[in-house]
């Protein structure tokens, strides 16, 4: 296990994580390996996981009703993939996840997790601020999407995924944007 990229994802979420705590929820934790295109998750496929990507770039996405691939979100490095309980409905993925390049995931029995979270008040504010984390990233998407140009849009993803645009396809961007390719490479040539 990548305890040092571990400890910087916890980190990232809850500084206060005493190394009695770290240990307990290390010792949860599986390392995975996923090598670049892979999909992790599928919608209707069991899953009972909680997921942290210790390294790598991955993306989440659904089906829209023509079959078009639509984002929802991308992840880099130390950073927790949506919980459990916001993605999942009857122990059952409800979206799809997918390696963009290789990626190194610490997978952990969400049953196991939540139990630890019962028992550790560190760990439980870990959890909570890794929810309020995805529900104020989901909030802030939606009021994007609602209000703002696709300029803006566009410059808002340059400032979260500073490194993503050169090494991921542009039509994955333009679809997290809610534009078409066309539009992402004319708001590209100005700016």
């Amino acid at each position: 296990m990548e305890v040092q990229q571990l400890n910087k994802s916890i980190d990232k979420f809850s500084s206060n994580v005493s190394q009695k705590s770290r240990t307990a929820f290390t010792t949860l934790c599986i390392e995975q390996t996923f090598a670049r295109a892979c999909i992790l998750l599928k919608p209707q496929q069991s899953d009972q996981s909680e997921y942290i990507l210790l390294d790598g770039i991955a993306r989440t996405f659904l089906l829209n009703t023509e079959g078009e691939e639509i984002t929802l979100s991308f992840f880099e490095a130390n950073t927790v993939l949506p919980p459990y309980i916001t993605r999942t409905e009857n122990k059952k993925s409800l979206l799809y996840c997918e390696a963009l390049t290789d990626c190194t995931f610490a997978k952990i029995d969400a049953k196991a997790f939540e139990t630890l979270m019962i028992g550790n008040l560190e760990i439980r504010e870990f959890g909570n601020s890794v929810m309020r984390h995805e529900l104020v990233k989901k909030v802030q998407k939606e009021i994007r999407m609602a209000s703002w140009t696709a300029k803006a849009r566009l410059e808002q993803f340059r400032k979260d995924f500073s490194i993503l645009e050169n090494r991921i396809p542009h039509s994955m961007i333009a679809s997290y944007l809610g534009i078409t390719n066309v539009s992402l490479s004319r708001l590209r040539k100005q700016y």
